[in-house]
């Protein structure tokens, strides 16, 4: 399958799924036919490497198609996307290893079998988040105690566990037993009962006030079964090296959600005789709308040209999660208060398009990075 006919699957899923969109908000939690339905069009394909039927050739060239896939998604179910989002990300962790580990063999021997696992039609999701990290990575306090060579059991609680139910392998950290640095883990969680009987207790259902349906539930592990990301005491470098990708994919399904707004508004506005005020608010939700592509066009290009693009890509995420909120404010002001009701969508889609502000890295650690690399504040040493 080429990337063309993918992207034509998935507008067609999408579409359909917006027919259904007043039955998809009100939901509070995943159907997994949906995602049967994206396997069968093509969409986990973009987790696998060409040599094995895949469509990911590096993150260079990927970049962009995967992103205009997923911004087509969102405009029929920002949840579903958002979830599916997830698969493509963390599979980048592996996608994206050093070409040295080529002769590595339990790295070999591990990327095959996970190769194995999304060919077979396996989701792969995170769990990553912990209470009290303030989304930072580094911050856990999971501890894995090794019990045979990359095999552990994993201890601690984790939240935003999105698309849990769904997702069959989930990735993770935790601090491995006799180190003082967290560590890559994932877990399968296929068929696993909640309650503790393995291992694995659900602590609280999602409730979020936006992406409702994404099941990012919290969970407590016990002794859990997890294995090791074979590339060990790599955390940060794993995440720098697929962090550019990362954060153009979370942030083309907001990108996705904002363009269907902007859509079903102007299928209301066009025949009515607005006012002024409406007139104005129109227009300035336009003009950030645009500037909205124009940051996402220029993450893709850092992605593209750029040796590390993360400090480029955050400057636009950051840009695009506040124009996301504020194209939602201009948009429910110009239509009024009939977006109050929970038969508008557009007081769904606000509250959804809040959720990149919030996704890693949330407010606080975006801000404190963008700081930390400012050339300008921080000139490096003249030694």
């Amino acid at each position: 399958m080429d990337i063309s006919t993918l992207h034509d699957n998935i507008k067609n899923i999408a579409g359909q799924f917006a027919e259904q969109r007043r039955d998809r908000q009100a939901r509070r939690e995943l159907d997994p036919v949906d995602f049967e339905r994206l396997h069968e069009a093509g969409l986990t394909l973009f987790g696998l490497p060409r040599d094995r039927g895949g469509l990911w050739e590096s993150v260079a060239t990927t970049a962009r198609p995967i992103c205009d896939v997923y911004r087509s998604l969102a405009r029929g179910d920002s949840s579903v996307a958002l979830v599916a989002a997830m698969h493509p990300a963390v599979l980048s962790y592996w996608l994206t290893a050093p070409d040295e580990l080529a002769t590595d063999v339990s790295w070999q021997a591990q990327r095959a079998a996970i190769v194995d696992s999304v060919v077979a039609g396996q989701w792969w999701g995170t769990i990553t988040s912990e209470p009290g990290s303030g989304g930072d990575i580094t911050r856990s306090r999971a501890t894995a105690i090794r019990t045979n060579g990359l095999d552990y059991k994993l201890t601690g609680q984790k939240h935003f566990g999105s698309g849990s139910g769904v997702m069959s392998v989930m990735v993770t950290t935790a601090v491995p037993d006799g180190e003082q640095d967290a560590d890559w883990f994932f877990v399968d969680v296929r068929d696993v009962p909640w309650d503790n009987s393995t291992g694995l207790k659900l602590i609280a259902e999602w409730d979020g006030q936006g992406m409702t349906a994404t099941q990012s539930h919290a969970m407590e592990f016990t002794a859990f079964p997890a294995t090791r990301m074979a590339w060990t005491n790599n955390l940060l470098n794993v995440a720098q090296r697929a962090g550019g990708f990362i954060g153009c994919l979370f942030t083309a399904v907001i990108v996705g959600i904002i363009d269907e707004a902007m859509h079903t508004a102007s299928q209301i506005l066009k025949p009515l005789n607005i006012g002024a005020f409406e007139k104005v608010e129109w227009t300035r939700a336009q003009t950030e709308h645009w500037l909205i592509g124009q940051a996402l066009n220029g993450m893709l290009d850092a992605v593209e040209t750029q040796a590390d693009p993360r400090r480029d890509v955050l400057l636009g995420k950051t840009a695009i999660a506040e124009l996301s909120e504020s194209v939602m404010t201009r948009l429910c002001r110009t239509l009024g208060g009939s977006t109050f009701s929970r038969r508008s969508p557009f007081g769904f889609w606000f509250e959804d398009v809040r959720a990149l502000g919030f996704l890693r890295p949330p407010w606080n650690l975006a801000f404190a990075t963008l700081m930390n690399t400012d050339a300008t504040l921080n000139p490096p040493d003249a030694g």
